[in-house]
């Protein structure tokens, strides 16, 4: 049998302090892996850094900061051209053991209904390696009905569980839900993206498979409110506008908007109030593009991508 095309694609912005343990780690990996990156303008050396110290990577500089979602459309369809199988998805700040995808492979695999997948997640390990990344943690907790915690505990942990959501710091996904599902939406920047593609995800009835036996590592920060909303925008409300599934949702969340602001006045609590008012005429004024992007992801297809 023929040896899947598997690509990395890792997104990168000042990477020089995960670059050597990141790339180093693909290296290694017990089965063959192309990588590209796709620079959105670092200033601390990591260009030259790659393309010296890893010159087997595909390279790719963005003229300017594009953000994760755009940044990994880019390497989503330079792999696509070059004939991937597989895509894996991984954040600048982490690395891979020598069985990881190996293991994701196997899931894939041994899977009897290999259509149904959208994303296959290893399990993530923080900087340290020796515990799970916090947010798995909360993402396990929160599925709870699949028993997976149940199952560690007792030591008969099953190849793969299904899971509602898992952050895009390890995605592998395969061909087909890049040709049914598309690639990220721009809309976002940074934060949220990967929210709005599992939304996307689930609509076209693609799922998310976790596989214990396939562990990696995300030296992320390990606090659940790690965004700073003041740096970056509060955009979980126009994820949910724009969630497929989810029926006139622009006007539903608008008259919540205008309900909560109502309620502030009459509470005294004016500050709330202005915020509200504020996201109130922002989702307003961005009615028309909000309603043409939900239409437009209602729609199977490379959505996002030019393939």
């Amino acid at each position: 049998m023929e040896k899947p095309k598997i690509y990395m694609i890792i997104v990168t912005y000042n990477a020089m302090n995960w670059a050597e343990k990141c790339f180093s780690s693909l290296r290694k990996s017990s089965v063959p892996v192309q990588t590209i990156v796709v620079d959105n303008g670092s200033n601390d050396g990591t260009q030259d850094f790659i393309t010296t110290q890893f010159p087997e990577v595909e390279f790719i500089q963005s003229p300017q900061n594009l953000g994760f979602g755009k940044a990994n459309n880019i390497g989503i369809e330079t792999a696509y051209k070059n004939g991937a199988d597989f895509f894996y998805l991984m954040n600048q700040d982490a690395w891979i053991y020598e069985d990881s995808v190996e293991q994701l492979l196997k899931v894939f695999e041994n899977y009897p209904q290999k259509i149904q997948i959208g994303i296959l997640s290893p399990m993530h390990l923080d900087g340290s390696g020796k515990k799970l990344d916090i947010f798995l943690d909360k993402y396990i907790s929160q599925n709870f009905e699949t028993r997976i915690i149940s199952d560690f505990y007792f030591k008969s942990v099953k190849p793969y569980y299904e899971i509602s959501f898992i952050n895009a710091a390890h995605w592998f996904i395969p061909k087909e839900t890049i040709e049914k599902v598309g690639g990220f939406n721009p809309y976002f920047f940074h934060y949220g993206e990967d929210n709005e593609y599992v939304n996307r995800l689930h609509f076209h009835g693609k799922k998310i498979l976790l596989c214990p036996e396939s562990k990696v590592v995300h030296d992320g920060k390990q606090e659940l409110g790690k965004v700073d909303y003041k740096k970056y925008s509060d955009l979980s409300l126009e994820t949910k506008i724009l969630n497929p599934a989810y029926k006139n949702g622009l006007q539903k969340e608008l008259k919540s908007l205008n309900l909560s602001r109502a309620k502030n006045v009459l509470t005294g609590n004016f500050s709330r109030a202005k915020e509200l008012k504020i996201k109130y005429n922002k989702i307003k004024s961005e009615s028309s593009d909000l309603v043409a992007i939900q239409q437009r992801v209602t729609q199977p297809g490379s959505t996002f991508l030019n393939l």
